[in-house]
């Protein structure tokens, strides 16, 4: 039992290391957009959760929440306010909602996907489909809870930073959703799919 856990340790360390890394990382883990960030930061949160379970990926989804965070208060762009309590601009400022946004998505891709890929390797018997769905799952939970909050909790102030009137907002929404989160999850299915099956193999052979 202690081998095992240290064992689990040393992997959450090796996860929780790759996601600071593609966090530090010019253009890598948070891609800068002008207007905003697309990230690929996701797929260690989703891959660490199928192969250590949801308590772990909850962790390491919380760990993906903290370099959002931190980005957004040291490195911010114009809709930052909405990742964190600690940037405003133009008379409009985060606060206890941006938290919520910046984290609890986060801590949600590491959750979903690990039940996404259980069910569907249970009923299909198959990994393949199980490793890209979850992939997909996570990534989608990621940025559908987020812009959905987004709107919500800072419609008003999310149109204004984006000098777009209230009434199209949504319509923005949905287009970052197309244009940024379709391929985010595109690119997340395919990574956990390459990535899951060594991973998951090497995992299986003790």
């Amino acid at each position: 039992m202690k081998t095992q856990t240290t064992r689990e340790l040393v992997q959450v360390a090796l996860f929780v290391a790759i996601i600071v890394l593609l966090a530090v990382t010019p253009f890598l883990g948070y891609i800068p957009l002008g207007f905003t960030r697309a990230t690929i930061i996701h797929v260690p949160v989703i891959i660490g959760a199928i192969i250590l379970g949801p308590r772990y990926g909850a962790f390491l989804g919380f760990v993906f929440g903290l370099t959002s965070l931190l980005t957004n208060t040291f490195n911010p762009t114009a809709t930052s306010f909405v990742f964190t309590p600690f940037y405003s601009i133009g008379g409009y400022g985060g606060n206890f909602w941006s938290l919520v946004i910046c984290f609890v998505p986060r801590i949600l891709v590491g959750i979903v996907p690990y039940y996404v890929y259980q069910g569907i390797l249970k009923g299909t018997k198959k990994e393949a489909p199980a490793l890209a769905a979850a992939g997909v799952a996570g990534s989608l939970v990621n940025t559908l809870l987020v812009m959905n909050m987004i709107y919500f909790f800072f419609g008003e102030a999310y149109a204004s930073a984006k000098e777009i009137d209230i009434s199209a907002l949504y319509g923005v929404i949905l287009g970052v959703i197309g244009i940024n989160g379709v391929p985010e999850a595109i690119v997340a299915g395919i990574l956990t799919l390459a990535i899951g099956k060594v991973l998951t193999r090497y995992v299986a052979r003790g």
